[in-house]
């Protein structure tokens, strides 16, 4: 389908925009529509109460707009923060399953993408589009219009090596560590088995990745996932954390578990995209691209 004026959809399932961001926004707007793509923004994007845009339904309602909007294939999620699972029971996976809409967002929002692929077995892009807007703005609109105009996977080429094992396959779940973490317990969590778990962070250092993990290692994750890929761990690498995230993986899952490591993935705005809920296979060669 050409994508040429193509609708896209803009909303903040997670904690509003600072009023003080509108610029931001504005520019983001511009972007998108100079590269050909028409964006559509939800009712619900700027703080209206504290960190609220809208109440919980009512972002859950935006968000449905647009994936019951024909016209709109890719809806992106500027949002982080702290409550993007609030609206989990308000969407109506159903409809979410039978739209060709697909939803792209990053750290809070992990846990949206991971319900929708749990609920209804549909993919999601892990990928913040405010990206286009920061200091590495001209390589990533590059990969981010090969990849939505022009249907390439540039933005999906990753880096990585391995730290324990040389090969995993397997449907990729996950995102950032906390966020996903927000699921155990609930229908929204996808089930493990065979899965390789994406993990990255932004905030914490060493004691909470422990508890995060040692939570993860309780709900029976590492004896079920095929691998781990762990992507950058913001704080801990910036403080040069001790020990760091890659001595803690491996004390919580043992020697049996294939671990890869890239830079590709996380809060940085060189980040690249993985896809929630697609079949990826890492495995060690030369040049370890995928």
């Amino acid at each position: 389908m050409e994508l040429i004026n193509q609708k896209v959809g803009i909303v903040c399932c997670s904690n509003g925009q600072r009023k003080s961001y509108r610029e931001k926004i504005n520019e983001l707007q511009g972007v998108l529509s100079d590269i050909g793509l028409k964006p559509v923004f939800s009712d619900y994007i700027y703080e209206k109460e504290g960190v609220f845009s809208g109440t919980a339904a009512q972002r859950a309602d935006a968000l449905m707009k647009l994936f019951c909007d024909r016209e709109i294939k890719e809806i992106f999620d500027i949002s982080g923060g702290d409550i993007a699972n609030g609206i989990l029971p308000y969407l109506n996976y159903q409809q979410i399953k039978t739209s060709d809409g697909r939803l792209w967002g990053y750290s809070d929002v992990t846990a949206i993408l991971n319900a929708i692929y749990a609920k209804t077995g549909k993919q999601s892009v892990l990928y913040q589009i405010r990206n286009l807007i920061y200091d590495n703005r001209e390589q990533q609109l590059l990969d981010f219009e090969n990849m939505v105009i022009n249907h390439g996977n540039d933005l999906l080429q990753l880096s990585y090596e391995f730290v324990q094992g040389s090969a995993m396959q397997g449907v990729v779940v996950g995102g950032n560590i906390r966020c996903f973490l927000k699921l155990a317990g609930t229908e929204y969590m996808p089930d493990l088995d065979k899965k390789i778990l994406l993990l990255e962070s932004f905030h914490g250092k060493t004691a909470q990745i422990e508890t995060y993990l040692c939570q993860l290692q309780q709900l029976g994750a590492f004896k079920k996932a095929a691998g781990i890929l762990l992507g950058t761990f913001t704080q801990m690498e910036e403080e040069a954390c001790n020990p760091d995230v890659v001595t803690l993986v491996k004390r919580a899952v043992g020697n049996h578990l294939p671990i890869a490591v890239t830079k590709d993935i996380g809060h940085g705005t060189n980040a690249k995209a993985i896809i929630i809920g697609t079949e990826m296979l890492f495995e060690k060669r030369i040049e370890n691209r995928i």
